[in-house]
This record gives structure tokens, C-alpha cells and sequence, in this order.
């Protein structure tokens, strides 16, 4: 098997493509030469996505909400009609935030936050999966978070979603070691997206606090979603098992291995004392 993934002319299935690292995604991939098959449930956002894609590939839009079983269900059937074939790239990066501790969280907020971050993947892998192993050579790409690697207080159900993705990339990973499908994990850092000012939050929430809260968090935002697609695609097609986005997410995992249990305190300091300002 070769060693990198030739992505000319491959398909490659990525969702949350309507803004943010999905769209980024998109236009890395098309540069590429890719074949697209974008997934949101933001119909314009996806349609803005193809307005910046140009003429440079053959691309469908799926709007859907992958918490649907019956749209999502019947995607695989979608892009094969729409492209001919399964995707060679297999990109779950659609994602959702919350805010608030977990006492305050109601239950269909979390259980939200885990059916978007955790089982859509797995119900699109369970899809996907017999297709693409008819295919030469394929990957599945699960975005997970720095927080899957560790679980800052506030962010209860948004960690206990990357956690449990992480986990079930690096299970599948091995079950497919032998196979022409592989796996990458990848763990962005602060990316600049609205993913903070687009949380749910929990009933009776304070919106005028939220939204402070959402500006404040945003200060560890830096690196611009460009840049971090560029990293996660170049990371997928050299076969990589896991994926670090930005020099945060490289640190923090280093100061987490080190001090298993008291690693927050010194994360919580590196967070008070990084400075607002430009990409990195």
C-alpha cells in the first residue's frame, strides 16, 4: 500500500462543511483535486462553501441533520448516485459546544451534544465502511478536540463526546490495521470558529453572561481554520494515526502526559496568561 493517499480525483465526504474547519476542509481538499460531498444542516452555509470552491471540483450538497436517522440514513445511497462511487475520505468534523457546568445542563442539552459529537460518526462509519473497504485505498477521519485529551471544567458533555470519539477511533484503528481503510484522530486546538458563540446553552441561561463567557474563551481561538485544515488533510493523506492541531494542542498534550492528575492547574495558568491577539 502506497504511503501517502493520492486524493486526485478521490471522493472525500466532509461534514460540517457549511463554515468553520469544514469549510476550510473543503477548499484544501479541492485544491487537491478532490471530489466533494459536503454535509450540514446550514443549506447556505454549504452553498457559500460551493461559492468559494469555484469550478475547481465536482461537488454535492447534502443538507441534513445527521441527528436524523432517516436523512442520514440514506447519504451513503446519496453520494454514490451523486458521484459514481463511496468516498475515499471519510471526514467527521461536525461539532457542537455548550456552556455550563453539568448541574446546569439539562439532559436534552447533553444527550444533543453527544448525538451530534459522538454517535452521528459512528452511524456514518457503520455506513460508510463496507463501501469503503471495496475501494483500493480509504481513510476515516474522526475530528475529536484538545478536549479529548483533557476535560476543563464547563465542558462536561462536550469532553465525555471527544473522549468517547477518540476512543472508538483508536478501536477501529486497530481492527482495521490490516485492512486498506485506515483511521487518523485529530485534536485541534483554538481554532477560530464560532463554535463558542454558537453553544448551547442549558434553560434560563444568563445570555448577556454566556456571551462574555463565549468572548473571553474565544481569546485562546488563534489559529485560523485555513491553516488548521491544511495540517488535518496533509496529516490524513500521510496516513497519520493521530493528528495535533496547533501549538496548544501539541503542549497541552505533552503537559497532560507528564502530570496525568494535575495537569489542569497548570493548563488553567498557560490559559490565564496567553495573550489575545493574532494567528499563530
Amino acid at each position: 500500500m502506497p504511503d501517502r493517499l493520492d486524493p486526485d480525483g478521490a471522493l472525500a465526504l466532509v461534514t460540517g462543511a457549511g463554515g468553520g474547519i469544514g469549510a476550510a476542509l473543503a477548499v484544501a481538499l479541492a485544491r487537491r483535486g478532490a471530489r466533494l460531498a459536503l454535509v450540514d444542516r446550514d443549506a447556505e452555509g454549504l452553498e457559500a462553501t460551493r461559492a468559494a470552491l469555484g469550478n475547481r471540483a465536482e461537488t454535492s450538497l447534502h443538507a441534513l441533520d445527521l441527528t436524523d436517522p432517516e436523512p442520514r440514513d440514506a447519504l451513503p445511497a446519496a453520494v454514490e448516485a451523486a458521484h459514481g462511487t463511496a468516498p475515499a475520505l471519510l471526514v467527521n468534523n461536525a461539532g457542537i459546544a455548550h456552556g455550563g457546568a453539568f448541574e446546569e445542563l439539562d439532559a436534552a442539552t447533553f444527550d444533543r451534544v453527544m448525538a451530534v459529537n459522538f454517535d452521528a460518526p459512528v452511524r456514518l462509519v457503520r455506513a460508510f465502511l463496507p463501501r469503503m473497504r471495496a475501494l483500493p485505498q480509504a481513510r476515516i477521519v474522526l475530528v475529536s478536540s484538545l478536549f479529548g485529551l483533557i476535560a476543563p471544567p464547563g465542558q462536561s458533555a462536550y469532553s465525555a463526546s471527544k473522549f468517547a470519539l477518540r476512543g472508538f477511533g483508536e478501536a477501529l484503528r486497530h481492527e482495521l490495521a490490516a485492512s486498506s481503510v485506515g483511521v487518523t484522530l485529530v485534536h485541534p486546538g483554538g481554532v477560530r470558529t464560532a463554535i463558542a458563540r454558537d453553544a448551547l446553552l442549558p434553560p434560563g441561561a444568563d445570555r448577556a453572561e454566556a456571551a462574555a463567557r463565549a468572548k473571553d474563551f474565544e481569546r485562546n481561538l488563534r489559529l485560523a481554520p485555513q491553516k488548521a485544515a491544511e495540517i488535518i488533510v496533509e496529516g490524513a493523506l500521510r496516513r497519520a494515526p493521530r493528528v495535533l492541531v496547533g501549538g496548544d494542542a501539541k503542549l497541552i498534550s505533552l503537559i497532560q502526559r507528564l502530570a496525568p492528575a494535575g495537569h489542569w492547574r497548570l493548563v488553567e495558568r498557560l490559559m490565564a496568561r496567553k495573550p489575545a491577539g493574532g494567528p499563530e
